[in-house]
């Protein structure tokens, strides 16, 4: 049996009055997913287990089978693991590049600043903190930061994504320890390194916004997972142009399968996603699809790219995938977001989200793959990290 987890990050969403009152999902042109419930059971799974924040890292450790509650310890060491920093006993930290404009949070990644200019900022910080700790450059304006405290695990930071618009100052890490005080200067102070930077003179130069601060969050210390295969038996990979998925990837022991064109955004070749994963299921006993692009549109409230990378993710990946694999009775797809990102709130919620899963041995009356056929499924599993097990041992005749 071949297995397919293919995620699209962001895709569920709330009905909106441009769409007359339908989603995103339910306008789009998708008949890959409509088959793919159509053939198989539907309902919908919490990824995000109360209490804990709806980000991705938490929802696609989840989807790849693992508790949240037991296994994560914060997104800058798994991005750390995808970019081959050991992080040791350190506290690794995500880096955004961001954009101020008088005090406010304009932009959480800097106009989608390039990887190229991001690693000439990166390397200006490096030369101005010399003591402070070490950054490293990721992909666009996706990097980390490593800070030699492990107090700094204990407290309290704010995605930039969810503060866009507001008060920069308001959202410092609010702690009266050495360790909050000096990663706050930090922070403000990189406003001083970055602003004149030739780089952004540049960008300014051209229209574009510039990457005038950056932004760190999401710190936590090396996690203890057990790998994939020894939980659940199956030799799995990943197909991803996110650093974070990737990382995951590195802990659980999956081969991240690098695909030319995936870029973690609008851009991405979702052509060559579809065309990876058929190769990947040759030799591979599952594999996990994650597509960041709708999620990116809906950070960015644009409701028509969002549909576009619903249709694209269908056409292109979804529909290689079903013209391409083993016959009816020897895999299994599952198909979910891993949390929505409505275009009304322009980030993350902690909504059940849409899954179908294209089975073999179990079907139920659904036709339609939305926020709201799926209701109507016999697909009954309460949290997210469920998921592999039910895909691999439930399914059965």
């Amino acid at each position: 049996m071949k297995y397919v987890v293919l995620i699209g990050d962001g895709m569920a969403d709330y009905p909106l009055a441009e769409l007359d009152h339908k989603t995103p999902l339910q306008v789009a042109y998708k008949p890959n997913m409509d088959e793919v419930a159509y053939k198989g059971i539907n309902g919908l799974i919490q990824t995000i287990p109360a209490g804990m924040s709806p980000g991705s890292d938490v929802a696609n450790l989840s989807i790849m089978g693992y508790n949240p509650r037991k296994y994560y310890t914060g997104r800058g060491p798994l991005e750390a693991a995808s970019m081959g920093v050991d992080i040791k006993e350190n506290i690794a930290f995500r880096c955004n590049f961001i954009t101020k404009n008088e005090g406010i949070l304009e932009d959480f990644n800097a106009d989608h600043i390039s990887s190229v200019e991001s690693a000439k900022l990166i390397k200006s910080l490096n030369d101005h903190f010399q003591n402070k700790g070490t950054f490293y450059a990721g992909i666009s304006y996706r990097n980390l930061f490593i800070y030699e405290n492990n107090a700094a695990d204990f407290l309290k930071t704010t995605p930039p994504h969810d503060i866009v618009g507001r008060p920069i100052a308001d959202y410092l890490i609010n702690d009266d320890s050495e360790q909050a005080q000096e990663l706050n200067q930090i922070m403000l102070e990189s406003s001083q390194v970055l602003e004149d930077h030739e780089v952004n003179q540049k960008r300014i130069a051209s229209d574009q916004k510039p990457a005038n601060m950056i932004w760190l969050w999401g710190q936590g210390g090396k996690p203890q997972l057990e790998s994939f295969y020894h939980k659940y038996g199956l030799k799995g990979s990943t197909i991803t142009g996110v650093d974070l998925i990737k990382g995951i990837g590195v802990y659980l022991g999956l081969e991240n399968i690098q695909v030319p064109g995936a870029t973690g955004y609008l851009d991405t070749d979702y052509q060559a996603k579809g065309k990876y994963a058929v190769e990947a299921l040759k030799d591979h006993d599952l594999v996990f699809i994650h597509v960041e692009a709708p999620d990116e549109a809906g950070h960015a409230g644009n409701i028509s790219e969002k549909i576009k990378a619903i249709e694209e993710i269908d056409s292109k990946i979804l529909g290689a995938l079903l013209d391409n694999l083993p016959s009816y009775n020897e895999f299994i797809i599952g198909l979910l977001p891993d949390h929505a990102t409505p275009i009304s709130v322009k980030t993350h919620t902690m909504d059940p989200v849409p899954c179908s899963i294209y089975s073999p041995y179990q079907q139920d009356k659904v036709n339609k793959y939305d926020e709201f056929s799926v209701k109507t499924g016999s697909l009954k599993l309460d949290y997210g990290y469920q998921l592999i097990h039910y895909l691999k041992k439930q399914l059965k005749p």
